[in-house]
C-alpha cells in the first residue's frame, strides 16, 4: 500500500521566546514493512542545527528556535510503501542492546496492577508459543482497559491507566511494554501513524508496542486496535516510553504558557 502524509504542528507563545531547542523524531526511515519513497520536513520560526541517530535508530533533527519569535511550525510530508508483515519487523537494530528493553522507566514501573497483569497470563508452558502468549497479554489487556479519548494525559502512567480502566493507545502501548518485560520479553514503544477507515484527518498520530520474540524478532501488537500492525501503519520512533519516542521533545525560554495545535491527515 501506498499511504500519503501530512503532519503540521504548530507552538504559539505568549511572549517572544528568548532560546529554545526542540528535537524532532519524525522521520520514518525505510525498514521491514515500510520504504519511504520522499520524505521532507520544513520549520518555520526555527532552524535546523544537527541530524542525528539516537540509541534507537532513530533519526533526529535538532532545531534552534529563533529569538524572539511567538510561534514555531514543523511541517512533514511525505509518502511510504508499505507491506503487511503481519507485525513482524524483525532483527533488532540500533545501537541499545535488547537488554536496554528490559528495564523500566518512570512511565512503565509496574506496580500490584501490573504484576496481577502480567501474572494472568500464564507462562510459556501454558501456550503454544510465545506469540500466543503475547496475544493473550494483548486480549486481557483490551478488555481490562477501554479505549477512552480524554481519559488520561502524556504523564499518567502505564500503572495508573491500568488501575483505572480506561486510556488511550499511549496507556495500551505503556501497559502492554511493561507487562511483557515482566514476563520475559525484551519491549518498547513505538510511535507513527495510521490509516484510518473512516477519516483521513487526525488530531494525533498512532503509538502501539513491539516485543522481541525468540526466532522472530520484534514483533509489534496495536491493543488499541486488537491486531498486530499491518501494511496501514507506518513506524517513525522507537523507544523504552513515550517519552523516547516522541514526535517532539525539548525547551524553550522566555515564555509562560503555550498553545498547541496538530493536524495529521494519511490517506491512500
Amino acid at each position: 500500500m501506498r499511504l500519503k502524509i501530512e503532519h503540521t504542528t504548530t507552538y504559539r507563545y505568549d511572549a517572544p521566546i528568548r532560546f529554545g531547542l526542540q528535537e524532532l523524531r519524525m522521520t520514518p526511515k525505510s525498514r521491514a514493512g515500510q520504504t519511504v519513497l520522499r520524505w521532507n520536513v520544513r520549520v518555520s520560526g526555527g532552524v535546523v542545527e544537527a541530524r542525528f541517530d539516537d540509541q534507537h535508530n532513530n533519526q533526529v533533527i535538532l532545531i534552534g528556535i529563533q529569538e524572539n519569535v511567538d510561534a514555531i511550525s514543523i511541517h512533514c510530508e511525505g509518502e511510504v510503501e508499505t507491506t503487511d508483515a503481519a507485525g513482524v519487523v524483525g532483527t533488532h537494530g540500533g545501537f541499545a542492546p535488547l537488554w536496554y528493553f528490559e528495564r523500566s522507566t518512570p512511565l512503565t514501573k509496574p506496580g500490584d496492577a501490573l504484576r496481577a497483569l502480567a501474572a494472568s497470563v500464564g507462562g510459556i508452558g501454558d501456550h503454544a508459543t510465545d506469540i500466543a502468549r503475547l496475544h493473550a497479554l494483548s486480549d486481557k489487556l483490551g478488555e481490562s482497559v477501554a479505549y477512552e479519548v480524554g481519559a488520561s494525559d502524556a504523564l499518567d502512567t502505564a500503572e495508573a491507566a491500568l488501575v483505572a480502566g480506561k486510556g488511550v493507545c499511549q496507556d495500551h502501548a505503556h501497559i502492554f511494554t511493561a507487562a511483557a518485560r515482566l514476563m520475559g520479553y525484551p519491549a518498547r514503544y513505538v510511535s507513527g501513524y495510521l490509516l484510518l477507515d473512516d477519516t483521513e484527518d487526525q488530531d494525533a498520530g498512532h503509538a502501539w508496542a513491539e516485543a522481541y520474540v525468540p526466532g522472530l524478532g520484534w514483533v509489534g501488537f496495536d491493543v488499541a486496535n486488537s491486531i498486530c500492525p499491518d501494511d496501514r501503519y507506518v513506524r517513525v520512533a522507537t523507544g523504552l516510553d513515550a517519552r523516547e519516542a516522541a514526535p517532539i521533545s525539548g525547551l524553550t525560554r522566555g515564555a509562560d504558557s503555550e498553545t498547541l495545535a496538530v493536524h495529521i491527515r494519511v490517506e491512500q
